[in-house]
């Protein structure tokens, strides 16, 4: 089967609100926007936006791999989102990892590439 895009769906119960999240945050490109679906493309890959979100906290599965996880973070909380977990940097390894949440209460995850 010939795949001709892969998608990937959240909830919003603001969607402007969502949109200018991943804007923001992400540098997302706005492919479409309605008051229904919204679609932004990341690094290559398409989020679809469904409006009818009740803004309550779900794991998505989504991470996003990016240069600087502090960085990151500050722009999360700037854009309405929410940080969970912040990055630690340990003696063994400096921070990889971060927990978020979008303005809509999709969880999130932001990550480094880990360099041995």
């Amino acid at each position: 089967m010939h795949v001709e895009r892969l998608k990937y769906i959240i909830w919003a119960k603001d969607m402007a609100r969502a949109v200018s999240f991943y804007r923001g945050v992400f540098d997302a490109t706005v492919v479409r926007e309605s008051e229904v679906i919204s679609e932004v493309s990341v690094a290559g890959s398409t989020i679809g936006i469904h409006n009818g979100g009740e803004s309550e906290r779900t794991w998505t599965g989504m991470a996003f791999q990016i240069a600087d996880l502090f960085e990151g973070c500050a722009l999360v909380k700037t854009h309405g989102g929410e940080v969970l977990r912040e990055p630690v940097d340990t003696p063994e390894e400096p921070a990889h990892l971060a927990m978020c949440l979008d303005s809509e209460g999709n969880e999130i995850m932001l990550t480094k590439a880990r360099h041995r």
